[in-house]
């Protein structure tokens, strides 16, 4: 696989880099920061500004691709469904604004000429494509469409690790047709989980919240014999306490999930709540005891992994526990890997200073498969590619 990096030493001028990135961000998160009630840009987008500042600064043009929500799903339902909620023209704002450069936003439907963006004389323009999931070759990974989409360029970027599990025609397609390398993120986001995965220094305490622990099984399999404990919050716990026969009364669990659990219990290494905080016989958060032997395991740990809240975080009356956590992190000196929209959301609470030993990927599900040992479809297009 090649990286951007290798092209350090290039003049890209007169070349179009096609460059997939992922705005698949919340309308929460992305109208927080249109409203100022956030300072800083969702994390998303900062998080690929660098690549776009490499590419320009050498003068090659960009073309950002992207998508945003599931709009088939509202057009097979209705060919006149509203579809201002999944645009991605908010962006070409905040991208220009955080560059302090144009971008020119490309409306599908208006009957641009993408051919425009080869004539186009201005070295380092920057262009952002609509929704490709507008169109139905996206997700089904349609090689026609994959192939029209790499007539516009003349080599490919993937700088969206959040997406590269997913198999679309923007992911695994266009590497088939055009030079591509892994741009800045997904090379940082790559060298960073390969380091928890491949020689973690010891211990190593793995933190897992959250609703499904069908998202986790596989990583928890993966990681059973190289972590030294599981750290378990959220509805996950509840899932751990009902395969013990623990009552968990109305308390969200998966109830097809507790056989694995219990297969897992017996590594020894799954550590749950001691005390939790209850409302209306529901599990809502871990407990004070529960936050106080966390915060311990988690300051003796050298390496850690956390993906998942610890409790209803919606709720701020149920954010304590992962508060808790996540200041316990911060305060250690271990190499942190951090995961998770819900999780890394907490970082916006407050202006939190990262430490080098920080690391926050910007994948979910992701960053879950690709730490359980998973080939992802984005990631082994650039492997396969022999156009380079």
């Amino acid at each position: 696989m090649k990286f951007l990096n290798s092209l350090k030493n290039k003049n890209l001028t007169g070349k179009i880099c096609l460059l997939r990135v992922d705005f698949n961000i919340t309308d929460a998160d992305l109208h927080g920061y249109q409203r100022g009630l956030t300072r800083r840009i969702p994390l998303r987008i900062e998080s690929i500004l660098p690549t776009i500042k490499f590419l320009t600064k050498r003068g090659a043009k960009v073309v950002i691709l992207s998508h945003r929500g599931r709009p088939r799903s509202r057009i097979n339902a209705d060919k006149n469904a509203d579809l201002r909620g999944y645009t991605l023209k908010p962006f070409a704002k905040i991208i220009s604004q955080s560059l302090k450069k144009p971008v020119h936003f490309i409306d599908f439907k208006k009957g641009f000429n993408l051919s425009k963006i080869s004539e186009t004389i201005a070295r380092g323009s920057i262009f952002l494509l609509e929704n490709l999931r507008f169109f139905p070759g996206e997700d089904k990974n349609d090689q026609e469409f994959a192939k029209s989409l790499a007539f516009l360029g003349t080599f490919y970027i993937n700088d969206a690790f959040a997406f590269s599990h997913r198999p679309a025609a923007s992911m695994a397609g266009i590497p088939k047709f055009l030079p591509s390398y892994a741009g800045l993120l997904l090379e940082k986001e790559i060298k960073n989980l390969s380091r928890v995965m491949k020689k973690p220094k010891k211990p190593l305490v793995i933190i897992l919240g959250g609703a499904k622990i069908s998202d986790k099984i596989c990583l928890i399999e993966n990681f059973k014999n190289k972590a030294d404990c599981f750290l378990i919050g959220g509805a996950i716990a509840n899932t751990f306490l009902a395969a013990q026969g623990l009552p968990v009364n109305n308390s969200l669990y998966d109830k097809k999930a507790t056989l694995a659990a219990r297969k897992f219990l017996k590594t020894g290494k799954i550590i749950l709540p001691l005390d939790t905080a209850v409302f209306k016989r529901q599990i809502l958060d871990i407990g004070v005891k529960t936050i106080e032997k966390y915060s311990k395991i988690i300051k003796n740990a050298k390496t850690i992994i956390w993906n998942g809240p610890m409790g209803y975080i919606e709720d701020k009356r149920f954010r304590k526990g992962s508060l808790a956590i996540l200041e316990a992190i911060l305060k250690s000196r271990a190499f942190s890997a951090i995961g998770g929209g819900e999780t890394t959301g907490l970082l916006k609470l407050k202006t939190y200073n990262l430490k080098p030993n920080i690391f926050v990927s910007t994948g979910g599900g992701a960053m879950l498969e690709f730490l359980a040992g998973k080939k992802m479809s984005g990631i082994e297009a650039l492997k396969n590619n022999k156009l380079n």
